[in-house]
């Protein structure tokens, strides 16, 4: 008769081993499962900072190239100004020195130097001074005059031209880096875009709680070096809250250097339109301690950032995209030095 043996039973601490072991992989799927969307968002904020870095850098050349234009495009006006009246007073030279070979001619006594001035190619026939001797004293007087007013205009033209073409590069330049800025921007976005309703609702009130520190916050009772500077810090105080827009320079919206420009020019000093030139507008301070309320503040390696110390260690600036104008503590940033105008 055959034997019938029972299957062996797991005993009850392999079971339990079992159990637990499964439950511990659940619990840590779970927990990777959860701290996947956590990392993703850390590492989507971290890349949209740098894009955000990197337009600002790019808004700042931007500025500058914007400078530039500005400034050629008026050179370039005063010189087809100056042009334009010059070739008139020539104009003026030649009708009269015309009138007087026309009184030449009716009397028959024309002079054939100035007879061959007035024909085809009087420049060519200038650059033969020893001609002048051939006529009187006040005919050669006027044709030298004319001589001078010609090679004047002409360099001016060439400078003119040179200037065009200047200012022809600059705008392509200009171009350049608004399409860079876009493209960061557009990245940034599409970053973003990426994140859960949630994730962007997390990203956005901590923007809120940045913005409404702005009311609690202690600037202390550090005096400012100046009247000017005092004015231009409440100059802008009075634009918190208003929004960062790459390029603009206010009232309504700014970008960092536009809202340091805007609030000393609110205070009756000019300052340049870049963060760099700003650099150079005054005295420099080197330690974060010497600062006083209205001090510009520079900030990176190659000071594309900028602000305005408000005191007690704190700074009231354009922060960047998607912010507004608002404190935040000096240290939030790498910290280069100030510089008081």
């Amino acid at each position: 008769m055959a034997s019938h043996r029972r299957p062996k039973q797991p005993s009850r601490i392999r079971v339990t081993v079992l159990t637990a072991t499964a439950a511990a992989a659940v619990a840590l799927s779970s927990q990777a499962a959860q701290a996947a969307p956590e990392q993703s968002k850390k590492d989507v904020k971290s890349e949209v900072d740098k894009l955000y870095e990197q337009a600002e850098q790019a808004t700042e050349k931007y500025n500058g190239a914007k400078e530039d234009q500005e400034k050629l495009q008026k050179e370039v006006a005063d010189l087809q100004d100056k042009v334009a009246r010059g070739q008139d007073e020539l104009n003026q030279l030649r009708k009269g020195l015309g009138a007087v070979a026309s009184g030449q001619y009716r009397s028959g006594s024309i002079d054939p130097s100035v007879q061959l001035f007035l024909s085809g190619d009087p420049d060519t026939y200038l650059e033969k001074a020893s001609t002048l001797d051939q006529l009187s004293g006040k005919q050669a007087d006027q044709l030298k005059v004319i001589a001078d007013k010609q090679r004047r205009l002409a360099q001016e033209r060439a400078e003119a031209a040179s200037k065009i073409q200047d200012l022809a590069d600059t705008r392509k330049a200009l171009g350049e880096k608004k399409d860079e800025i876009k493209g960061k921007l557009g990245k940034a976005q599409e970053l973003l875009n990426t994140l859960t309703a949630k994730e962007k609702a997390a990203l956005q009130a901590k923007e809120n709680r940045a913005d409404r520190s702005n009311d609690r916050v202690n600037l202390g009772d550090d005096v400012p070096a100046s009247q000017r500077g005092a004015a231009a810090l409440a100059a802008a105080q009075s634009k918190i809250g208003a929004p960062y827009v790459w390029g603009d320079t206010g009232p309504s919206s700014f970008d960092c250097s536009g809202l340091t420009s805007w609030a000393y020019q609110q205070a009756g000093q000019s300052l340049p339109r870049t963060s760099q030139a700003q650099a150079g507008a005054g005295t420099r301070i080197a330690s974060q301690s010497a600062l006083k309320p209205g001090d510009l503040v520079l900030f990176y390696g190659d000071l594309h950032h900028i602000g305005l110390y408000a005191g007690n260690g704190t700074v009231l600036h354009a922060p960047k995209p998607g912010a507004s104008v608002r404190y935040e503590s000096i240290n939030n940033m790498p910290f280069q030095y100030g510089v008081r105008p």
